[in-house]
């Protein structure tokens, strides 16, 4: 397994915390809701494997990263501290943007305003799909209460197989995270629960963005109606994997191979773009002088 490193460096002005593991390729991996980098180790490590540099940051407000300030605390908000992030830590070429649940929302919004500065976008049962089907029919998720979340998040772990695998990573970030900001925790709900990005997946599909969208057949909290309209904005078919909201931190290892394809792909793309040669300059063209010369 490839070590995961922490390490603190100030976005923006405030601290900021993330993990870095690997060599080559530059991924960024956002993490879900309530959660931190650490919970994604065996994730980051596996990425890495395929040599990729990971660098998973932990979000504001989550992991040791302080709360961005009001006025910035908004998808958009989130999507400029990670470019400043990557500023900080010297990331100039574009990036694979891999994102789960929350952090498929930041992701989103990063590829949409930092358009330059992403390879490919890789969406991971992701929010912003802004659909759920209640008894009255077809619905904006908005429309969802945080109650109803909270109904199907013990179903999120379980088989008990599953629960063994994925309770004690999710503790790691959870309970200090509960305890460190709680108020970031339901101000963090709300803005995922109102969020609707098929406009963004709209205009990256328009400009060409690869895409590929990831969801598990048991997930309780990004409903599957929510899913296909990712999918449907983004042009995309969409896979389909067996496992919960959180299928990738039980089977690392799964996730690992179903993204290889990915991962190849940009990988290719990369080592065309550093073996093309770089463009040439074009020469002076020498424009006579317009002074007179003198007489005499």
């Amino acid at each position: 397994m490839v070590p995961v490193v922490d390490r603190r460096t100030f976005v923006q002005g405030r601290t900021a915390t993330y993990g870095v593991a690997g060599e080559g390729m530059p991924v960024v991996l956002l993490h879900g809701w309530a959660l931190g980098q650490h919970t994604y180790r065996d994730v980051i490590s596996t990425i890495a494997e395929q040599g990729c540099r990971v660098i998973a940051p932990a979000l504001p407000g989550f992991g040791g990263s302080a709360d961005l300030p009001g006025d910035s605390f908004s998808l958009r908000g989130y999507a400029l501290w990670v470019a400043d992030l990557l500023d900080t830590i010297g990331i100039e070429e574009p990036v694979v943007m891999l994102g789960h649940s929350f952090g498929g929302g930041v992701a989103v919004r990063f590829a949409h305003d930092h358009r330059d500065r992403v390879r490919s976008l890789v969406l991971v049962n992701s929010i912003g799909g802004s659909a759920w089907k209640s008894g009255r029919g077809l619905r904006s998720i908005a429309e969802r209460p945080l109650w109803d979340w909270g109904l199907h998040f013990p179903s999120d772990v379980w088989p008990i197989r599953q629960a063994t695998r994925v309770l004690p990573v999710v503790v790691e970030d959870l309970l200090p995270n509960l305890l460190r900001n709680p108020r970031a925790i339901v101000k963090v709900a709300n803005l995922a629960r109102r969020s609707d990005l098929r406009g963004e997946l709209e205009s990256l599909r328009n400009a060409g963005l690869p895409i590929s969208i990831l969801w598990g057949t048991r997930d309780g909290i990004i409903p599957r109606e929510s899913f296909e309209a990712l999918c449907v904005a983004s042009g995309v078919q969409g896979t389909i994997v067996e496992g919960s909201h959180s299928w990738l931190l039980a089977d690392p290892a799964k996730f690992g191979e179903i993204i290889t394809n990915d991962v190849r792909v940009a990988k290719a793309a990369r080592e065309l773009e550093l073996q093309a040669p770089p463009p040439k300059r074009k020469g002076l063209r020498r424009v006579q002088s317009l002074a007179r010369r003198p007489t005499g």
